[in-house]
């Protein structure tokens, strides 16, 4: 039965304020000259975010164990693989000065990493997953101003808006 569950402790009310972050750090950062100073501050955003979602996860989870075992540790080890490997190049287009490409990395890599975990969660996260995928493709053949946007629009609106869904079906 454990292997049938899904992990229902997605944070519903985590990523609405995982989107708030994301919109409030597109906002300080769009006019930026600085490129160098630009990635800073989405370096900063994702510790940010990324604390927030842990944060409230547990939260949702009640226990930790509830995330180490059964779906919860099928959710997070299938989320794992394309952050770390987005964390991996992220790191390689800094050191090429590959700002660019940037944007729709992110974007695609998170979208991959919240597809796969929703195979063991529920319903909307794939459909969350998808979105962004689709957003770090338009964003990858984009220029620059555009690719920002879609930052905007991925890790901002859709973050919100699938936030909101899942806070309001499946609780908190």
């Amino acid at each position: 039965m454990e292997r049938a569950g899904s992990f229902t402790a997605v944070p519903g009310w985590g990523f609405v304020l995982m989107g708030a972050t994301a919109l409030i750090t597109v906002a300080s950062t769009y006019r930026l000259e600085s490129q160098e100073w630009w990635f800073v501050a989405w370096m900063a955003e994702a510790v940010v975010a990324m604390g927030i979602g842990v944060v409230a996860t547990l939260r949702k989870a009640q226990s930790r164990r509830a995330f180490l075992q059964g779906p919860g540790r099928k959710f997070s080890m299938s989320l794992l693989p394309a952050l770390v490997g987005g964390a991996i190049l992220t790191g390689a287009l800094y050191y090429r000065g590959l700002f660019d490409l940037m944007p729709g990395s992110w974007l695609l890599l998170y979208g991959v990493a919240v597809m796969s975990c929703g195979t063991y969660s529920v319903r909307v996260v794939p459909l969350m997953g998808a979105g962004f995928i689709l957003l770090g493709t338009a964003a990858l053949l984009m220029p620059w101003a555009s690719a920002i946007a879609l930052l905007a629009v991925g890790f901002g609106g859709l973050q919100i808006i699938f936030g909101g869904v899942i806070a309001r079906r499946y609780g908190g």
